[in-house]
């Protein structure tokens, strides 16, 4: 079997990793969309489509689906594997990023859509890789073919993820490979902890926080309590939470019902000014068997985990602008959470020179968007090319981050002998190597940083 490294390779986003069988078989784990554009691309796939068999999804965020869209518009006809509550929440995800797509094109001229247009999937291509969907439990084996099966474990992270194992019968010899996907953090807000994994031969294995451990301390009640008591019963102002419309923003809707049913509260107005998020939080609420034994506790003594009295969910861009009309204290919770274009920029340009205002970033930015500019906390910014004085006060936790930190991923790692192969991918170099340095000081030997269309023989 060969595994080729075509995507997150020496970068955080665009998972995407192909396994290749001596029976002609393909595989492909992940399809997502690379945001960082480290990596020279002369084509969006360096393979042809029409001769992928299989796909298998990790999870719903776009750096790891955002391109199966293209992948079917190019040829791809096989069948997309996941658990039941990824496949809903990239349905969304993917539908979101479509009529996107078409706004864009409307924006732009005739001929720049000619050199763009073969990247930009619409509404339609999003129905056409729907329709090829296979749903699983999680624990279940699925065979794809005789030879090779697939296992989703709970990975924590996002409702529905998982990490991957496929196993395959070769020369009467059963191996097996682990693909992380993102491995969660424990004891997150709403979700399960990950589960553990099997032994294996072979592990690709993310790197987000690879050298780090999470800074806050305290639990995202305590956090959230303490800003909101300090924006908006003291100063009677406004707190504003770039948060990502699919998990990050539900955490945050359920540790805020906890606020209010534990009458820690005054009744502040909570605005979610975002579509896909009450879409989305309909999909949570689903599947709320599959959330953590807290969540199922909640549920069944109050009947509802997102809903409280004074939540209001923001539709259309009319009731978003009215919201900048309220007054009094609230709380406004919109995507996205790197604060790039949208609903939020629009809740944070308002109330940058507000001296009451607090803006709280709760997830990673990356270098080059508006929240990696405000994190920084300069006297003045620019949007729209106007500038703005600072005055709001910008706070920042990684309370709600979904990823686990270097711990939680060495723990998954310990799970395997010390002999066993592991490829690092997702997450910045530097802390690849870190990582890469830690878990050979801990007597694992083969720790490949694989490069971009990097091939291996297995």
């Amino acid at each position: 079997m060969n595994l080729t490294f075509l995507g997150a390779t020496r970068q955080v986003t665009g998972s995407m990793f192909l396994l290749e069988f001596t029976t002609g078989y393909k595989v492909l784990v992940d399809c997502g969309i690379d945001f960082d554009k480290k990596n020279t691309k002369t084509t969006l796939f360096p393979f042809s489509p029409k001769e992928i068999d299989a796909v298998v999804l990790t999870h719903a965020h776009l750096d790891h689906t955002g391109n199966i869209p293209n992948l079917v518009k190019e040829g791809f006809e096989g069948r997309i594997y996941c658990t039941y509550a990824t496949y809903e929440l990239t349905s969304l995800l993917l539908s979101d990023c479509a009529k996107l797509n078409v706004r864009a094109l409307q924006n732009i001229s005739p001929k720049e859509r000619e050199n763009v247009s073969n990247h930009f999937y619409l509404p339609k291509h999003v129905q056409d890789s729907l329709e090829l969907f296979v749903t699983t439990d999680f624990h279940r084996e699925l065979h794809l073919i005789d030879e090779i099966s697939i296992t989703f474990k709970e990975a924590g992270h996002l409702l529905g993820a998982g990490s991957v194992v496929v196993s395959y019968q070769e020369n009467e010899e059963r191996k097996s490979i682990l693909f992380s996907g993102d491995i969660g953090r424990k004891n997150y807000p709403l979700l399960v902890n990950p589960t553990d994994v099997p032994k294996v031969d072979y592990v690709v294995c993310e790197t987000t926080y690879g050298n780090r451990k999470h800074r806050e301390s305290k639990s995202p009640s305590e956090v959230l309590h303490k800003v909101i008591q300090e924006t908006c019963v003291e100063r009677s102002g406004r707190l504003i939470i770039p948060a990502f419309s699919v998990g990050r923003t539900q955490a945050l809707l359920f540790e805020l019902n906890k606020l209010y049913v534990e009458k820690n509260l005054p009744p502040i107005k909570v605005f979610a000014d975002s579509p896909l998020a009450l879409k989305s939080t309909q999909v949570y609420r689903k599947y709320v068997r599959e959330l953590n034994e807290e969540a199922n506790y909640f549920y069944d003594k109050h009947h509802s985990l997102f809903d409280f009295d004074n939540l209001l969910y923001v539709n259309d861009m009319k009731e978003s602008e009215q919201v900048s009309n309220y007054h009094e204290p609230c709380i406004i919770i919109s995507s996205s959470g790197m604060v790039e274009g949208g609903r939020i920029e629009h809740h944070v340009v308002n109330n940058i020179e507000n001296q009451y205002a607090t803006i709280l970033m709760i997830g990673y930015c990356a270098e080059g968007t508006f929240g990696y500019d405000l994190l920084q906390k300069p006297e003045f910014l620019k949007s729209g090319g106007e500038n703005y004085r600072v005055m709001a006060s910008i706070q920042s936790t990684d309370v709600f981050s979904g990823h686990g930190d270097v711990d939680d991923l060495f723990e998954f790692i310990q799970q395997q002998d010390k002999d066993t192969k592991v490829f690092l991918v997702h997450g910045e170099e530097e802390s690849m190597y870190d990582f890469q340095y830690k878990l050979k000081s801990e007597g694992y030997d083969d720790v490949n940083i694989p490069f971009y269309k990097q091939k291996f023989k297995l």
